[in-house]
């Protein structure tokens, strides 16, 4: 369920054909601009309205906008993924607050990331609050369920790991140059990555900071990290 009057036009725009059904509620279709009704009227999904009360019994936050859309799940091929020739990727190891998982999926979006793997454990990107932090991009990325690294190995991915400065990590501005396909790993919020993961990595980075702080937010050290591989040479 996707709520909010812009993550639903959103969907609208880009994405008509998996949405199954929109509910309004009669507040929201008094003050809805003429552009969002057009956009809204234009297509074939079946839509209801009913009174305000009776929406805030469907809806997840405490003020809502007044209109939500039901929407399919997508189904994406982790095989035609790795068969591309260039390949970004980023691997969440038990990452569990919703909100983290969220904005990580909407910089990996954003930012034109091949796709995001995410451990079991992690939270469940269907999360009412992950779909929220989202805002209406979660359709744009592929989304993998997978227990380890071992499987992107084996597809030719090399593992580069987000750590905090330690032993064997060196700063992520002096790597030049990333592989073809290169899959960065990010840790729990509180507990990092796993001594196997680490193992497992061609390159362990950190991210610079002052000395006053000690790590980074998950979903900032994604932004960061994306931001700077995506823009480094290919090679190997």
């Amino acid at each position: 369920m996707v709520e909010g009057a812009h993550a639903v036009r959103d969907l609208l725009v880009r994405y008509p054909s998996q949405i199954l059904t929109i509910v309004t509620s009669h507040g929201y279709l008094l003050k809805e601009g003429q552009g969002d009704r057009l956009v809204r009227l234009a297509v074939s999904t079946p839509q209801y309205s009913c009174p305000d009360f009776q929406f805030s019994k469907l809806s997840d936050v405490d003020e809502p906008q007044g209109i939500l859309a039901l929407v399919r799940q997508p189904i994406w091929n982790e095989g035609t993924i790795l068969s591309q020739r260039t390949v970004l990727g980023i691997f969440g190891e038990q990452l569990q607050d919703p909100a983290n998982v969220g904005a990580i999926i909407r910089t990996a979006a954003g930012l034109n990331v091949s796709a995001l793997w995410l451990t079991p454990d992690s939270a469940d990107v269907y999360h009412p609050k992950v779909v929220r932090a989202t805002s209406g991009v979660l359709l744009a990325l592929p989304i993998f369920s997978i227990k380890d690294v071992s499987g992107l190995i084996q597809q030719g991915c090399q593992i580069f790991t987000a750590e905090v400065a330690g032993e064997g990590t060196v700063p992520i501005d002096e790597i030049r140059q990333v592989p073809r396909k290169c899959v960065f790993a990010v840790g729990n919020e509180s507990r990092g990555l796993s001594a196997q993961i680490r193992t497992q990595a061609t390159t362990r980075f950190t991210i610079p900071l002052s000395r006053d702080v000690e790590s980074l937010n998950v979903a900032a050290t994604v932004a960061i990290a994306t931001f700077y591989l995506g823009r480094l040479p290919q090679g190997g």
